[in-house]
């Protein structure tokens, strides 16, 4: 008789706190034992010689998330999912996100539909909220963090979704009533309609000057005044996507001075420049057309900083999902469009984990604790996840990675999702996750997919561990 379904032999376990040698004992799809020589399992992994780390919890990507004509996501939950669990992540949070003149809890219902029964692993939703009318701030948003929906993204940019300064204020106030997660994205749009305007009519369209219209200043400003904002209104917020120096010392600032202000970044302003959207006017660019952009070599030493000493806690991939040579894609209408007009993003779910693994750990740019704050437990505390992922622990989900140190290279027709390139193409990795193990089942065996569809459920999110001690009215 099995004492487990699953035992993983002679791990040795990273947390974001420790690092230990055990054997891991599962029992359906939880840790049940941690020590040495525990009984028989059911199915037996020997991890002799490997690291063994929490499960990827990937809190910023983009799955088959509503889009104008004609643009339309290449993944949904089954291929997106496919792509994270091969990549050794277990959890994803993508955005239920509202339009404006929609209702917020119809945007919610619409997105459980695209989801259900399609995921491999987990997940969770933000929410957007791009119309804060009486109705959403004063019923729905409080009822939707009460039934689990405890974060949402509030942009400072693109038309459709934009809030003003006055709406921002209104739906931050809802966060700090209400125990919720706020996330900025900080860029200033009047300062980027204005610099696109100039580079239109000197005739400066090809996808490298989508960086031109959104230098470092502009992401300055806006992180600038999201954090006063902030601070008006008493509540901690989280700034997603920080791509270089001038942001940095915004938050640094912030810090300084005692105010909550959390920030992520993800791995194009680690790996990519502004170089990648071009040194010409060739089209390829467009590839790597990202908002904020990426910056330059120094800029990517700041955020490795940043990384190291605790400025960042969430590590995300922003993974946006959109093929290049495809009419619903980079190529609207399958035409070489104007930078304003290129779908923004790139994909990374798959590459997220292995790249900072590999050329953050085993390169010696950050110890494996601090790896495992980034990828795992960070974001699972900022959005209410912990302690039930992002951690080794009794009791914690099944959820884990064990590394194959050996060389990769990173190859597009590799990868599991269904956009048709990857930014890091030909990148060279020193490891890549050899088992990914949710909630007690393999399903990456470091060469096959083992998919179920269904297999990850929708989670509720409860208060987010960062936020302060509940203050009284």
């Amino acid at each position: 008789m099995s004492d487990f379904d699953l035992v993983i032999r002679n791990a040795r376990a990273v947390t974001a706190s420790d690092t230990f040698d055990c054997d891991i004992g599962i029992r359906a799809g939880r840790i049940v034992q941690l020590g040495a020589g525990l009984g028989p399992g059911a199915r037996e992994i020997d991890a002799a010689g490997r690291t063994v780390t929490p499960g990827g919890v990937d809190a910023h990507c983009h799955l088959d998330q509503p889009m104008p004509p004609p643009q339309r996501m290449a993944d949904d939950f089954d291929s997106g999912t496919r792509s994270a669990a091969c990549g050794g992540t277990t959890t994803v949070i993508p955005f239920a996100a509202q339009h404006k003149g929609q209702s917020l809890r119809a945007a919610v219902e619409d997105y459980r539909a695209r989801a259900e029964g399609k995921a491999h692993v987990d997940y969770a939703f933000h929410l957007i909220v791009s119309d804060p009318t009486p109705e959403v701030l004063k019923v729905e948003l409080p009822a939707l963090i009460r039934e689990g929906f405890t974060s949402f993204k509030i942009y400072m940019t693109y038309d459709d979704m934009k809030l003003d300064d006055g709406q921002i204020l209104d739906v931050l106030d809802v966060a700090r009533q209400e125990g919720a997660m706020a996330m900025l994205h900080a860029e200033n749009s009047d300062c980027i309609e204005w610099l696109t305007r100039r580079l239109e009519a000197a005739g400066r369209t090809a996808p490298r000057f989508h960086a031109h219209a959104r230098p470092m200043l502009v992401e300055r400003e806006a992180t600038h005044r999201a954090i006063a904002l902030a601070e008006l209104v008493d509540v901690p917020i989280l700034i997603v996507h920080v791509s270089g120096r001038e942001a940095v010392e915004q938050i640094r600032w912030a810090r300084a001075h005692g105010l909550n202000v959390f920030a992520e970044t993800c791995p194009q302003y680690l790996f990519l420049t502004a170089e990648d959207l071009g040194i010409d006017d060739s089209y390829k660019g467009a590839k790597c057309v990202c908002s904020p952009p990426p910056r330059d070599k120094a800029n990517q030493q700041v955020i490795w900083d940043g990384l190291n000493d605790g400025l960042f806690t969430v590590f995300s991939s922003d993974h946006a999902p959109f093929k290049y040579d495809a009419p619903e894609g980079k190529k609207p209408d399958g035409e070489e469009v104007a930078f304003r007009h290129i779908p923004n993003g790139i994909p990374g779910l798959e590459t997220r984990m292995a790249l900072l693994w590999s050329e953050g750990v085993l390169a010696g740019r950050m110890t494996a604790n601090r790896f495992v704050d980034l990828t795992a437990t960070g974001p699972a505390k900022a959005y209410g996840l912990h302690p039930r992922k992002g951690t080794i622990a009794i009791g914690a989900d099944a959820d884990l990675v064990v590394w194959d140190e050996r060389e990769v290279v990173i190859e597009n027709a590799k990868l599991h999702h269904e956009v048709d390139y990857t930014p890091y193409e030909g990148m060279r990795l020193k490891a890549w996750p050899g088992l990914t193990i949710s909630r007690g089942e393999v399903v990456w065996d470091g060469q096959d997919f083992h998919p179920r569809r269904g297999r990850g459920e929708l989670l509720a999110c409860g208060r987010p561990s960062l936020l302060p001690a509940r203050r009284a009215a």
